[in-house]
């Protein structure tokens, strides 16, 4: 250990000059505290030429951004005003020590129910760049969402130019139905559930669905120009190609983590992934209007939304009139195929994203591993309950399982029954490797019944973890965008069939692999990630596709306390909702 050399009178000097340095700039050291009240309300919206009542938040579809700068602490009441009960996540927030505000059901916390109210209390820790929140209870997500902006530090710049603007575009489905109902006749008949009526860019479908031409989103720009284009995917089911006609994008972070720049065309987003783009604008007004079109990129056996939302780049040109630039000619881009015949672009695509790895912004990735798992992702079935007539593979229900566990939500937080050392909620038995071993992007096995459980797993405090997870090919292989609470990940690793233990390892990244919250493992493929399990709590882990969620394709992670009093999970709020 070293010592001062200073004297005490010098060190005291010092010590004064600090901290009136700090109090002059309260930003540059504890940061500042953003107050916001989210009143959960139904309010009625028209698309596609239907009006619906919605559950928003303060009569917002979408819901407001929720704006900080790196350091700030972030206070949001939650005032629950509908009949239904509900939970909002700060998706991709670390939440360090802050575990309570997490907020999926009946993992962190239990709902807030009607009339109630519950606040999140959390510290930006680390992070800049664009999250989401939305609901985490049922599908109530299809309509609660909004955009997270987290700015750099104050006199802090991007590792980029500036950019002229800043835009948010938030991807999100459309139902004409109400998503509760859809998931709910889901659950019951055993089957899939029905899909969305249509897509949207900032709550709005567009200009290719019918009776939508009014509500398209526009974007107008000015030649010469670099905007910032802070892109989410708020869809419950759906991963999305994205594109500006003749225009390149440059992404130059994803999930709230710089990334090194790369030119794309053609951007791939999944539910829960956000990822910022660099738009530079022709140095000319063209005589052009250029779509900005997303769809889906779909793997799976059943049946999707196979259907297209666009908005308009627009430039504006304030020497000529309206009209006539109302009459230019619209370039539409070219996507890749919805069907996995792209599963090769998105596996290209994905391979692009990498750490910056500078001084700065470091890629620290776990040198070394403590733990090591090995799980088996994918769909499966639960047989038909006696006197039923059930929807799914033949004549069973549809589940989904991780190493063969449907995970299964208990009636009260598994967080406050770990806190309280209250028994029979959950087990710590969850497998570390599938149970049966089988080819898993094979021949699928003729039993595909999964057990059913709350079972999870314990991690000692700072334990360094590699976890590979493994696409099956039982009934049929399917990408599966994973997203971890409470922590970022690195990906050091991902491939298409089987993991070879013996020599995939030889060609994992630990010097610049991408820091993400949400990563799809592809179809018919593996994704091998690493962690520091840094963060006491309870941590959910599961695919964000919300009807497989549904069906039970999720786990949970407890981090045990360290031994220092900032490494422990402090008591919950007095005003937790209780079950």
């Amino acid at each position: 250990m070293g010592s001062s050399r200073l004297p005490p009178s010098a060190s005291m000097a010092a010590l004064v000059f600090g901290f009136l340095v700090l109090s002059a700039l309260p930003e540059l050291a504890a940061g500042v505290t953003r107050h916001y009240t989210f009143n959960i309300t139904l309010h009625n919206v028209t698309r596609l030429c239907q009006t619906k009542s919605i559950i928003s938040v303060n009569g917002r579809f979408p819901g407001p951004p929720v704006v900080a700068r790196e350091g700030d602490r972030v206070v949001v009441k939650v005032v629950n005003k509908v009949s239904n009960n509900v939970t909002i996540h700060w998706h991709g927030v670390r939440q360090l020590r802050s575990a309570w505000a997490d907020g999926p059901t009946y993992v962190t916390q239990c709902p807030i129910q009607t009339g109630q109210t519950y606040t999140y209390n959390f510290t930006i820790t680390g992070q800049r760049g664009t999250l989401l929140w939305h609901a985490h209870i049922s599908w109530l997500r299809a309509t609660l969402y909004g955009p997270i902006i987290i700015l750099p530090r104050r006199n802090e710049s991007y590792p980029f130019p500036k950019p002229h603007k800043e835009v948010t575009i938030i991807f999100g489905e459309w139902w004409n139905a109400d998503p509760e109902a859809v998931i709910s006749q889901a659950l019951q008949s055993g089957g899939g559930p029905n899909v969305s009526d249509a897509y949207t860019i900032n709550g709005l479908p567009g200009p290719l669905y019918n009776c939508s031409s009014k509500d398209t989103y526009k974007l107008k720009v000015k030649p010469g120009k670099t905007y910032l284009l802070r892109l989410i995917n708020a869809a419950l089911n759906d991963e999305l190609f994205f594109s500006i006609a003749n225009h390149t994008l440059t992404v130059v972070e994803g999930d709230a983590t710089y990334v090194k720049p790369f030119d794309t065309n053609v951007l791939v987003i999944t539910p829960g992934q956000t990822t910022n783009v660099l738009l530079k604008t022709k140095p000319y007004f063209p005589n052009s209007t250029f779509l900005m079109a997303a769809r889906p990129y779909f793997t799976g056996q059943g049946t999707f939304d196979n259907s297209t939302t666009a908005g308009i780049l627009e430039y504006v040109n304030p020497s000529k009139p309206t009209s006539s630039q109302n009459k230019l000619p619209l370039l539409k881009p070219t996507l890749p195929p919805v069907n996995p015949n792209a599963t090769g672009f998105v596996t290209n695509f994905t391979r692009k994203f990498r750490s910056l790895a500078t001084a700065k912004f470091p890629a620290n990735v776990p040198q070394t591993v403590d733990k090591r798992f090995f799980f088996t992702i994918g769909l499966g079935s639960n047989p038909c309950p006696k006197d039923m007539t059930c929807q799914g593979p033949n004549g069973t229900k549809f589940s989904a399982s991780v190493n063969n566990i449907s995970f299964i939500l208990p009636s009260v937080s598994i967080m406050q029954a770990y806190f309280f050392g209250q028994n029979g909620v959950y087990t710590t038995d969850f497998p570390t490797y599938p149970p049966v071993p089988f080819n898993y992007t094979g021949t699928p096995p003729n039993n595909t019944m999964v057990s059913n459980g709350t079972r999870v797993v314990v991690l000692p405090f700072n334990t360094s973890v590699e976890l590979v997870m493994q696409d099956t090919s039982i009934l049929g292989a399917e990408s599966h965008p994973f997203h971890l609470h409470g922590y970022n990940f690195y990906v050091v690793g991902q491939g298409i069939g089987n993991y070879d233990p013996n020599t995939d390892p030889a060609n994992f990244n630990l010097v610049d692999p991408v820091e993400r919250n949400t990563f799809g493992v592809p179809a018919g493929g593996w994704v091998a990630i690493r962690f520091q399990a840094d963060n006491p709590g309870v941590w959910f882990m599961h695919c964000h596709l919300d009807v497989h969620t549904s069906w039970g394709l999720r786990m949970a992670w407890i981090v045990l306390d360290g031994q220092q009093p900032n490494q422990k999970l402090p008591p919950p709020p007095s005003d937790l909702p209780k079950c």
